[in-house]
């Protein structure tokens, strides 16, 4: 199986993905453009001393990570939002993040908010709260107290710093002095500024053991909340884009999801593949109803009518080894197009010198008298009544070597007529009277067709492009297989223009166009042909490519003189 059969669906249904991803671009793109930019920054909180110190322990820093969680589950909590809100007087908060980085001691406070000065005091607000929960928290009065201490360790810290310079200054006079008195005076007062040191140092290490901030269980500020300058948000691109393929997905998801579904024939390989028979005709999609009848003779060089010429190479070919006198054209349901089948082949093989008899045995809904213009008082439904020959029943066409017989007046049980004998001497003697009779006959599921279908030499079954169902035509091809019908092959028909590989079946340009510019002439006694050539979309079986150039319209058929 080749790729492009599994891409395929994409292919056919590319109109409705392309309509589905604009709506998506579209609709995305109208709604990116009213969110307003989106900012970022954050806050940072450190959990005790211990980072700070030269030497810290394991039990230390272990403890600090516990509490750093700890912290981050209390920041996401009523008594920190509500007193973030109070403190900034807001009624909401915008989206923010509190968790401990890993394996460390630090607390990341992520703000995130349309507004940035809002998110940078948001961020340090929480922050403060998050400090107030903590032990170290100072109150008021636990505030004056800190500062008190904080002044008196400074004042220590100038004072142990001026004893010391003092002390050293003593100890450089001693080594000048050569008094006794002096020396031991002096070695008194060395003595006691040492002690007066001593006090000092024992005061301060108190004072600073007292002092907030020291402790494990300690919050204090790392790095405060910047401004944020440029917005993280939204990223109107990458949202578009994702917009368009999810519309994609769910596009194309939905177009083989319609192709699993859809039952009907859409391609060849299909119909060899589930009927196991021959495609040995493309016929398009006709527009137009008035012109349905007779193609083959009104537009000669179409597309159309050289479909049906190349349908009657392919059924001239059919009979080099068996000859095929009694034709019927039949379909699965009632809107294949048989009976323009029947109707246009039947006149192909009548402009190729072929005397063709055409009978319209669908005694249930005739068709071929309305399309060819005929009367329809007498028909076949006359043999059947024993007071009319055959002669009398055969109306003559405009069309040389074409004649018709329609069903004449619908018998009221058609089924039970089909069967008789009689039928079968009335095909034989029309037989003799024509190259080839063409019967145009009922659709396989009614019973009449199948009958039918044992009394002609070969079979043709007409399946429609989108029309024909897979497994009713199986149904109705082991039908005619029962009833021992010889099928030779099957017509895609009502192939429609986007199809045109289908039948695109010769590759000169005709007419006028072709007629004005042509690149080479062929001449042939008096039949002149321009070859201007463009090449094909469909690669011809050799038969159809060794006679497609032999067609010219109102000629004799020039490959079977040669």
């Amino acid at each position: 199986m080749e790729i492009r059969q599994y891409i395929e669906p994409l292919f056919k249904w590319w109109k409705l993905i392309v309509v589905a991803c604009v709506l998506a671009a579209i609709s995305s793109y109208l709604v990116v453009r009213q969110q307003p930019p989106i900012y970022q920054t954050q806050s940072a909180l450190v959990i005790g001393r211990a980072v700070y110190e030269p030497n810290p322990s394991g039990g230390e820093l272990g403890l600090a990570q516990q509490l750093a969680t700890y912290y981050a589950n209390i920041a996401l909590r009523d008594v920190v939002r509500t007193g973030t809100m109070n403190a900034l007087n807001l009624t909401w908060l915008p989206n923010y993040t509190v968790s401990a980085v890993p394996n460390s001691q630090i607390i990341e406070i992520v703000v995130t908010d349309t507004d940035p000065l809002r998110a940078q005091a948001v961020a340090n607000e929480l922050a403060n709260q998050l400090i107030k929960q903590s032990p170290s928290n100072p109150d008021l009065q636990e505030q004056k107290h800190q500062e008190f201490i904080r002044q008196q360790i400074n004042l220590l810290e100038a004072q142990i710093q001026d004893t010391l310079d003092e002390i050293a200054s003593k100890e450089a006079e001693l080594g000048s002095l050569n008094s006794a008195r002096q020396i031991s005076q002096t070695q008194a007062e060395i003595a006691g500024l040492q002690q007066k040191l001593t006090t000092l140092q024992t005061n301060y290490a108190a004072l600073l053991n007292s002092s907030s901030g020291q402790g494990m269980n300690s919050l204090s500020l790392l790095e405060s909340a910047a401004l944020p300058q440029r917005p993280i948000g939204p990223n109107r691109a990458m949202i578009i884009l994702m917009s368009v393929a999810i519309a994609f997905l769910i596009s194309a998801g939905a177009a083989y999801l319609i192709e699993y579904l859809d039952d009907t024939f859409e391609n060849a390989d299909e119909i060899n593949k589930h009927l196991n028979l021959p495609v040995i005709g493309f016929v398009p999609e006709i527009t137009k109803d008035g012109e349905k009848n007779d193609l083959v003779v009104r537009d000669g060089h179409s597309v159309e009518a050289e479909a049906f010429r190349a349908l009657r190479v392919n059924i001239d070919f059919l009979q080099v080894h068996s000859p095929v006198k009694t034709l019927l054209v039949v379909s699965v349901g009632k809107t294949e197009g048989k009976s323009v089948i029947s109707t246009n082949l039947a006149l192909a093989i009548a402009r190729s010198g072929k005397k063709v008899i055409l009978l319209d045995a669908d005694l249930r809904r005739p068709s071929l008298h309305q399309y060819l213009d005929l009367p329809n008082e007498t028909g076949l439904s006359n043999i059947f009544l024993g007071h009319t020959g055959t002669e009398d029943l055969i109306q003559s066409t405009d069309q040389e070597n074409l004649s018709v017989i329609t069903t004449g007046t619908p018998p009221p049980n058609p089924g039970e007529l089909i069967g008789l004998k009689l039928l079968d001497d009335f095909l034989h003697e029309l037989s003799s009277r024509a190259d080839i009779v063409i019967v145009d006959g009922p659709p396989v599921l009614v019973t009449d067709a199948t009958i039918l279908s044992a009394k002609v030499d070969a079979v043709l079954l007409v399946v429609g492009y989108g029309r024909t169902r897979r497994s009713e035509a199986v149904v109705a091809m082991r039908q005619l297989e029962r009833a021992g019908a010889k099928i030779v092959g099957v017509v895609f028909n009502r192939v429609p223009d986007k199809k045109q590989g289908f039948y695109r079946l010769y590759p000169y340009d005709y007419g006028m166009e072709a007629e004005a510019t042509p690149s080479k002439v062929f001449q042939l006694g008096k039949i002149r042909i321009p070859l201007h050539f463009r090449a094909p979309n469909l690669k011809m079986p050799k038969a159809e490519t060794l006679k497609r150039s032999s067609e010219v319209e109102h000629s004799e058929p020039i490959v079977d003189k040669t």
